[in-house]
């Protein structure tokens, strides 16, 4: 991602532009800034007053580093009910607490609020923060101003940091799975998003027009009983159906029930191949074959960069803040 006036490259007052402007050092400022001793009343007043002036903040981070104060960072997680983002979170925590981090969570699912209104909460009291914000990554760095954002699974997203997916090679290998086991009758379950495919299931279309093949496309609401209900649906339009990709591994447990429910044997009589990998894919009868990432690897991939983005070791908003992570196929009982 490249530096613009509209993205997170917005150049805001520094450290230096305050001692500049007040012909002092920077240790100076950080003395006012803080309310340290060593200066003067009268020095100390003239600095908060340039600082105010330039629209100078000092990062929590680096209060922190000068009071001795733990990093404190932000997690806005969409929906705690669906296993995915527990797993995720606890991920997220694990990494940050061998750090020596306190982290903050927000669910902001059922009905309390946005992703936004999750960052306004949380803005007050971190030093950083991770979301699943969406296209409202742009707006949550300008809520945090100089302290990064970290924006997962939104490649488009206008923040200090990105971890995005590779779900194309992804769609490619549960493809060619399916393919390979002569599975001729595909279809694919996506999440119903007000209409629009979602990147997942862009993603599945590009790689079936890829291999040439012709796959069915249905949405339903990212639960299981409602793909429950979109396959039963499926079945009796299109009975053939012997290969099943689903948006995630929650709605490929409702796929499952459907399919027994019609008395349709997996995987013999149609395959079934989830997403994320959470632990329920393996509680599940049959076992689900999954694209799994590596939840772990996840969150010691996003806290590392929101070190790396606080350290000033990578430059928010520069290629090296952008990352890309790859599922891995887990084959199961399934597929």
């Amino acid at each position: 991602m490249t530096s613009s006036s509209s993205g997170p490259q917005v150049r805001r007052a520094t450290i230096l532009d305050v001692a500049a402007a007040a012909g002092v050092s920077r240790q100076t400022v950080t003395r006012a800034m803080n309310d340290m001793p060593g200066i003067s009343a009268a020095t100390r007043e003239r600095v908060k007053a340039l600082a105010t002036e330039l629209g100078y903040s000092p990062s929590r981070f680096a209060k922190g580093l000068v009071q001795g104060a733990r990093t404190s960072l932000g997690l806005a997680i969409p929906d705690l009910t669906n296993p995915y983002f527990p797993a995720f979170a606890s991920s997220v925590v694990e990494e940050a607490t061998q750090r020596g981090w306190n982290v903050v969570m927000d669910d902001f699912g059922h009905g309390s609020g946005s992703g936004l209104d999750a960052v306004a909460r949380l803005a007050p009291q971190v030093d950083a923060l991770i979301g699943y914000l969406g296209a409202s990554s742009q707006k949550a760095q300008s809520l945090m101003g100089r302290r990064p954002v970290v924006v997962l699974d939104y490649p488009a997203g206008q923040a200090a940091g990105r971890i995005s997916f590779d779900y194309f090679h992804a769609a490619r290998m549960a493809l060619e799975h399916l393919l390979a086991a002569q599975r001729r009758r595909i279809a694919y379950l996506d999440s119903d998003e007000g209409g629009q495919a979602t990147t997942r299931g862009l993603a599945v279309a590009a790689a079936a027009a890829d291999a040439g093949i012709d796959i069915i496309i249905l949405e339903a609401q990212d639960t299981a009983p409602a793909a429950r209900e979109a396959v039963r649906s499926l079945l009796e339009q299109h009975g053939t159906v012997d290969g099943l990709l689903v948006f995630n591994d929650l709605m490929a447990a409702g796929a499952l029930k459907a399919l027994n429910a019609a008395g349709r044997a997996v995987p013999r009589d149609c395959a079934v191949i989830g997403m994320d990998g959470i632990p329920l894919g393996e509680l599940v009868s049959p076992e689900l074959t999954t694209l799994a990432l590596d939840l772990r690897a996840v969150g010691r991939a996003a806290v590392g960069l929101v070190a790396d983005l606080l350290s000033g070791a990578v430059e928010a908003g520069s290629p090296d803040a952008s990352l890309i992570l790859k599922h891995q196929l887990v084959l199961r009982q399934s597929a």
